[in-house]
């Protein structure tokens, strides 16, 4: 899925591409934490009407599997960066 970037003389030096990379999968993993961690309850949308609080369900799980989608490159690419370490 992932483009890995190639480490070269000419390019963005292995160190501050495994360090960027590492840092973003790390801040991914607590927004997944966060997010999950946040209250959704049926008792906060009661009077909103029946289905709203399925529809929020709905919309909560749709974000946190676009946070594990971006995890997931992230940590590829982390991964292929770290695999051409020398």
């Amino acid at each position: 899925m992932a483009t890995i970037p190639t480490i070269h003389l000419n390019g963005t030096g292995f160190t501050t591409l495994r360090d960027e990379y590492a840092a973003a999968y790390d801040a991914i993993d607590k927004a997944i934490d966060a997010l999950a961690a946040a209250t959704c309850n049926g008792r906060d949308f009661y009077t909103q009407g029946g289905s709203t609080y399925y529809q929020a369900r709905d919309e909560r799980q749709a974000a946190l599997d676009k946070l594990r989608d971006a995890h997931q490159y992230v940590g590829e690419v982390l991964a292929g960066i770290c695999d051409q370490q020398r």
